[in-house]
């Protein structure tokens, strides 16, 4: 569909600061992207001399489009979730649960090992929570491990390492943003300086090692040693025929055929190099994989009568429509940026505005950040977030002159967005956090936050390098460094600074 750009000047940028206005205001990502998506058609269709109804004609004209552009996103989404509520369902968590907990003897052990399958369940952030607290609670429970730190660890695990998984709803999420500046390639560059979720995965297996809590998780951690009894959670599938394989076998499947399956809808087999291949039509490869995971699903669960057919099927169209709302999300994103990049020139405008203010271009990543934080952290979703400001960052750093700076700013949103995804209290990744661990959901928050600040503020620090030295590998060590030297410091003065700030 072919769509006219029309230079509007200063009002090209009220869209995107309308929806992020609302977004704060309300705490309600879709009427607030819609209202700001409608208001860009607005501008655009009286700018050209339209009218009311060719402006609403346009926005779904524009949504079409942009359904269109990314069809394979969306299957390969309801392939994926369908696949997670297969796996839920079918007992191997279960099953993998009553394997680990007879070779789990220490708390050090158990820590590790919640934090090690947070990392591998890296296909979904809600089915990590989910999985990673059904099977490790009875476990951490015996162990005297309080359910605050199994709620930190699996929130920990879930969004930071999503978000930075080349194989996730996330990586397909972030580079259908990214589409028309180089896609795939263009999320894996950022990887390197998605600071927040690398160090948070750093700080998770370094307090695993070192038990250096502090704050009400240090209290919360020393209440649960002292119990005499700690309630154990019932085992929701004590009798379920599920084997580990169950839970393993699609999800290798899943994750080895998309791999394949990028590398030959890209040509790989007729010659074309690996690192080519990935990158032509990633999410048509990821599909395959996702389907190749549902047979494989099939394949186990349905011979061995852990399912029947039909409730195989009512699975699937239950993971189906839980992948709506964040498809939602989605769809109005990529409208807002396609009104914005293709109809009413609020690029051109910025990249105009940055170039004649002068700021020094090696802050950008550290102010991209730092927004991104305060928004997500305000409404309580990392895909909203950068769903409304990548689009803004791909046209800020348009000139020849920030070209170089897009990378390390597009890591600093992907950064941002995850903090308040792991750690605000309206999260979905933080509540679903709470219920995996069964801890109440306020205890959670207030014993996880100052853990996730401190490598926020830490992460911040080196955007600050990042942005004027262009590369990750100064700021990546400096930065696990200095977290490491604070949960000392912190662990070893905790009594007298939080007495201190409590009184």
């Amino acid at each position: 569909m072919e769509f006219t750009m029309i230079e509007t000047g200063w009002l090209s940028i009220l869209p995107p600061l309308i929806a992020i206005a609302l977004a704060l205001i309300t705490k309600e990502v879709y009427s607030s992207l819609f209202i700001g998506l409608f208001s860009g058609m607005l501008i655009y269709s009286f700018a050209g001399g339209g009218n009311l109804i060719s402006a609403v004609a346009t926005t779904f004209d524009m949504m079409f489009s942009k359904i269109s552009d990314n069809a394979y996103m969306i299957i390969f989404l309801a392939l994926l979730w369908a696949v997670v509520v297969l796996v839920s369902r079918s007992g191997g968590s279960e099953a993998y649960g009553r394997w680990a907990q007879k070779r789990l003897k220490s708390k050090r052990s158990a820590a590790f090992a919640t934090s090690l399958l947070g990392v591998l369940i890296f296909i979904d952030d809600g089915f990590n929570c989910l999985t990673v607290g059904t099977v490790m609670r009875p476990i951490t429970d015996r162990l005297r491990i309080s359910r605050e730190k199994l709620a930190y660890i699996i929130d920990a695990t879930a969004a930071p390492v999503c978000i930075i998984a080349p194989v996730s709803s996330w990586a397909v999420a972030v580079a259908s943003e990214v589409s028309e500046t180089g896609g795939f390639h263009i999320f894996l560059s950022t990887i390197p300086y998605n600071l927040y979720a690398l160090l948070t995965i750093v700080m998770v297996f370094f307090l695993c090692a070192t038990g250096l809590d502090f704050g009400p998780m240090k209290r919360a951690e020393r209440l649960a040693a002292e119990q005499a009894n700690i309630e154990e959670a019932a085992a929701e599938s004590a009798n379920s025929k599920g084997r580990v394989i169950d839970l393993v076998l699609p999800i290798l499947v899943l994750i080895v055929c998309a791999i394949l399956g990028m590398a030959y809808v890209g040509g790989f087999f007729q010659g074309v190099s690996f690192s080519e291949a990935i990158g032509v039509n990633p999410t048509a490869g990821l599909t395959l994989g996702a389907f190749a995971g549902l047979v494989t699903a099939f394949a186990l669960y349905i011979p061995r009568k852990l399912m029947t057919p039909k409730a195989f099927m009512e699975n699937i169209v239950s993971g189906i429509s839980n992948i709506v709302p964040p498809m939602l999300i989605l769809i109005l994103s990529w409208s807002l940026g396609g009104v914005c990049r293709q109809l009413i020139g609020t690029g051109e405008f910025i990249s105009g505005f940055v170039t004649r203010t002068n700021l020094p271009l090696g802050l950008l990543p550290f102010l991209i950040f730092v927004v991104a934080a305060l928004m997500s952290f305000s409404m309580g979703t990392s895909w909203g977030t950068f769903g409304m400001l990548i689009p803004i960052v791909t046209m800020i750093c348009t000139p020849a002159n920030a070209q170089a700076l897009l990378i390390p700013t597009l890591g600093a949103t992907l950064a941002g967005s995850v903090y308040g995804d792991h750690c605000s209290p309206i999260s979905d990744t933080t509540i679903l956090a709470s219920t995996g661990a069964s801890c109440q959901h306020i205890r959670h928050v207030e014993t996880q936050l100052p853990y996730a600040t401190l490598v926020a503020a830490v992460c911040a620090l080196g955007y600050l390098i990042s942005g004027f030295t262009l590369t990750p590998w100064i700021a990546l060590p400096v930065c696990a460094v200095l977290i490491a030297l604070v949960l000392l410091v912190l662990n070893r003065f905790d009594g007298k600074l939080f007495r201190r700030v409590k009184g």
